[in-house]
């Protein structure tokens, strides 16, 4: 079991908006996915300890589990918490969250300065370049696709048409990192990230988009900061479906629309090798 202590556990309940049953915005859905990239079947029998909200599965999760497991997930979910106050105009309990921070520290034996935390501000104001798509590892025939919706995305961008350039963000990227995993299977397959199911690495094209973030961030082809603000990008495919988009609540503005496109420039100046 962690070594969360009972006033540990109302900082991190508070950042993560768990009152009434809830965490973050996750949905049933979304949030078995998450615990699914952790390994972890969250809606099992073994957390219903204290019952069937998505709350009362997280408090026994990390009643049983170790501190390194827990400090992982809790890690990622300060992430979603921060990233999404970010994108959707949220204010962050900066003195919470620091201590929320300082406590995951403590599961995962880091010291707080090394883990760093970086605004959206700063992200935006870094210069990334987009590389030659020919030079990607990619196959050559769906270059022309690539190239085609990169000038999409431009256009919706000044168009202010902050979704579309959302979806077309992620389909690029999601198009990258399967030709990366193709290319290198083997790197991709061999990462404790890389989903499961009855045991087995599931096969590439069962992949969402967070798998292969995680799985590209877990071996290096991309750089943490594409990790941490991927999340706007995140499940892409669902918020085509309206009845989706409603229920997770997710209304990409400009804001949105331009740290995804920043997290697609320095993602495939990740793959291309021009990121130092």
């Amino acid at each position: 079991m962690s070594s969360l202590t009972d006033i540990e556990k109302r900082y991190l309940e508070r950042t993560l908006n768990m009152g009434g049953g809830y965490v973050l915005d996750y949905t049933d859905a979304t949030f078995g996915e998450f615990f699914a990239r952790h390994h972890v079947n969250i809606h099992s029998q073994k957390y219903r300890t204290y019952g069937t909200s998505k709350a009362k599965k997280l408090r026994s999760f990390w009643e049983q589990e170790t501190n390194a497991l827990v400090g992982q997930a809790l890690s990622e979910m300060l992430d979603s918490y921060e990233a999404d106050c970010d994108l959707n105009g949220g204010e962050v309990e900066e003195s919470v969250l620091g201590k929320a921070r300082s406590i995951v520290a403590r599961l995962l034996g880091e010291s707080q300065k090394t883990k760093q935390a970086e605004t959206v501000d700063g992200f935006l104001e870094k210069e990334f370049t987009i590389p030659n798509i020919q030079r990607l590892p990619i196959e050559q025939t769906v270059v022309p696709i690539i190239e085609s919706r990169l000038v999409e995305a431009r256009k919706a961008s000044a168009a202010g048409a902050h979704l579309a350039v959302v979806l077309l963000c992620g389909s690029i990227l999601e198009a990258v990192l399967l030709g990366k995993a193709q290319r290198e299977p083997a790197l991709f397959n061999t990462s404790p990230a890389s989903p499961t199911a009855e045991g087995k690495v599931r096969q590439f094209q069962d992949w969402t988009l967070a798998n292969f973030i995680d799985v590209a961030s877990d071996v290096g082809v991309l750089k943490l900061d594409v990790k941490k603000f991927s999340h706007g990008l995140r499940d892409f495919r669902n918020y085509i479906h309206p009845h989706q988009q409603m229920e997770s609540g997710f209304m990409p503005d400009e804001h949105t629309a331009k740290v995804c496109f920043q997290v697609l420039k320095a993602a495939l100046a990740s793959v291309a090798g021009e990121r130092r």
